[in-house]
């Protein structure tokens, strides 16, 4: 097979507007809210995709993120700024695991009231709120809904509800080979070839650097690049030969 020509010109998909990541933001919260009634003591007490996290762990998290986030646009209506999480990472941390250890009703409630207060947050947010300043990432709140979707997504996914990765929706396949442009191996030039065409491709690195291509469905791109398995065999070629996926770099 043929490396990837670095410098071939795409168009990439241009990013979703504020009220369309809204909205699927409010979609993955009413998936997510349909899936609680199933959950049992048994179940969230079962490993979760991510090593070490149970799914209570994982649904533990999406609370305190949820929350988390639904914080930063209440206060960035007010003219503040506030850290996500008072006590810093530590404090997180601490939240997940004593999080964790409810019985199954009590996760579900504490879920489900925070995905309520995310739902009345983010909608009380204009179209003239989205520039102000935030202090998640120091950056406008645009940043703290396109986190929130992330997170949402990736780990309702990584609890092991709703879709897989091979269903996750273009535009936040699209949104995670940007944003996480910065796992790229260090050194060489990344190229990824999505099957759904040119205008998916994305390149990351120095431009002269040794070309390293990986093919596979869009979704299975995206999931790779998040850390997480792809649904489906990646092929990764070094000059034309075949050869195993690089190691990314942490996440940004």
């Amino acid at each position: 097979m043929t490396p990837e020509t670095p410098d071939a010109p795409v168009t990439p998909e241009a990013e979703p507007t504020a009220e369309a990541v809204r909205e699927a933001v409010e979609a993955g919260q009413a998936l997510l809210r349909a899936l609680l009634p199933g959950l049992t003591d048994a179940v969230v007490r079962e490993p979760s995709a991510l090593p070490g996290w149970s799914r209570a762990h994982v649904l533990a998290h999406i609370e305190g993120i949820g929350l988390a986030m639904a914080r930063q646009a209440r206060y960035a209506l007010r003219g503040e700024l506030v850290e996500p999480y008072d006590g810093g990472p530590p404090a997180r941390a601490a939240a997940i695991e004593e999080g964790s250890r409810r019985s199954v009703a009590a996760l579900r409630t504490a879920v489900e009231d925070a995905l309520a207060e995310a739902s009345a947050a983010w909608a009380a947010v204009g179209p003239d709120d989205w520039s102000r300043p935030v202090g998640y990432r120091d950056g406008p709140l645009r940043g703290a809904l396109l986190a929130w979707w992330r997170e949402l997504a990736i780990h309702t996914t990584d609890a092991g509800l709703g879709p897989g990765t091979d269903g996750w929706p273009r535009e936040l396949c699209h949104h995670l080979m940007d944003h996480l442009a910065p796992r790229a191996p260090e050194g060489v030039r990344l190229v990824l070839v999505p099957a759904e065409g040119p205008a998916a491709v994305r390149r990351y690195g120095p431009a002269d650097g040794p070309v390293v291509t990986v093919r596979g469905p869009l979704t299975a791109l995206a999931a790779w690049l998040a850390g997480r398995a792809p649904h489906t065999p990646l092929v990764c070629e070094r000059a034309g030969t075949a050869g195993p996926l690089p190691e990314l770099r942490p996440w940004p």
